[in-house]
């Protein structure tokens, strides 16, 4: 690929993700302002989500042939499953420990993403990934540590669990190289079953509801398919940094409607994360226009 299209595309897809990031900051926050039963939110949202997708979908369809599959193949499968479960953990980590401690447990994704990159597609993290991944692991210690005795280690927990299957999807989807927009919306379609079983063995509970329908209907797809587009274009890490997003932002907008204060624990250990991701991030960057330039120099000697 000429160098020129791979520095476009790049652009494209680190255009793409951070219109995702930053829409999937305001998730959180509307979950809570649902205030809902875990199940009940967990239906309307997904329920919602899938309507949404199916409706766009449709109508793409109709406009024009090229339109993405829904699932492309067992790959496809495999991507919309692990998204699923990854929904169904991010819900019940929202509902059993605190925002902040969710959305800075979440950041691990980055660190996944590289680690699984390295087992499956043979891209290698240099000295300063390992050094980056022991100190996140530090980070989550804290976090985590701090919630031992305190009724949050099930959501932290959770927490980490979603992040290893968002991880996992973005890896998969980078090593397919398919278009996997669609599926990351599809794949919701398997928590929505699970909570309309639990649902109509507890009941349904939520009082401000339209706070999810937008969420599900809007808010979702537009995030999900932004963030399950972009390792067409970029590597899998890189899509996951953009989750760092939801991190900084999602804990100011809950202080702001609901004057959650966080820990000092999850302060502590949330900084230490974010330090490490954006330290390695800007290393990241630095690399890679080094790289661009010797390439350059080669093609063209003097």
């Amino acid at each position: 690929m000429p160098a020129s299209r791979h520095s476009h595309d790049h652009a494209k897809g680190l255009l793409i993700t951070a219109i995702g990031g930053m829409t999937l900051t305001v998730d959180i926050p509307l979950i809570r302002l649902a205030d809902g039963e875990p199940w009940s939110i967990l239906m309307l949202r997904t329920g919602t989500t899938f309507l949404a997708a199916l409706v766009v979908w449709t109508i793409w369809r109709a406009v024009t042939p090229k339109a993405p599959p829904l699932i492309p193949g067992r790959t496809g499968l495999a991507v919309a499953a692990l998204y699923g479960v990854g929904s169904i953990t991010f819900v019940t980590a929202v509902f059993h420990t605190t925002t902040a401690n969710l959305v800075f447990i979440l950041t691990f994704n980055t660190m996944f993403a590289a680690l699984l990159s390295w087992l499956f597609l043979k891209e290698r993290p240099r000295a300063a990934t390992f050094l980056a991944m022991a100190a996140m692991v530090v980070g989550v210690g804290i976090i985590v540590g701090g919630s031992i005795g305190s009724g949050n280690l099930l959501g932290d927990v959770m927490a980490m669990s979603s992040a290893f299957c968002i991880a996992s999807a973005l890896t998969i989807s980078r090593a397919s190289g398919k278009d996997m927009g669609f599926t990351a919306l599809v794949g919701v379609v398997l928590p929505f079953i699970v909570a309309v079983i639990m649902v109509l063995n507890v009941g349904y509970a939520v009082k401000e509801p339209w706070w999810i329908v937008f969420n599900g209907a809007v808010i979702m797809p537009i995030s999900f398919f932004c963030l399950a587009t972009g390792p067409r274009f970029i590597s899998a890490p890189e899509v996951a940094m953009f989750y760092l997003l939801e991190t900084v932002l999602a804990p100011v907008w809950v202080w702001m409607v609901f004057a959650e204060v966080p820990s000092r624990d999850s302060l502590i250990g949330g900084a230490v994360l974010i330090v490490t991701l954006v330290a390695h991030s800007l290393w990241q960057i630095r690399q890679g226009r080094r790289r661009r330039a010797a390439a350059v120099a080669v093609r063209h000697p003097a």
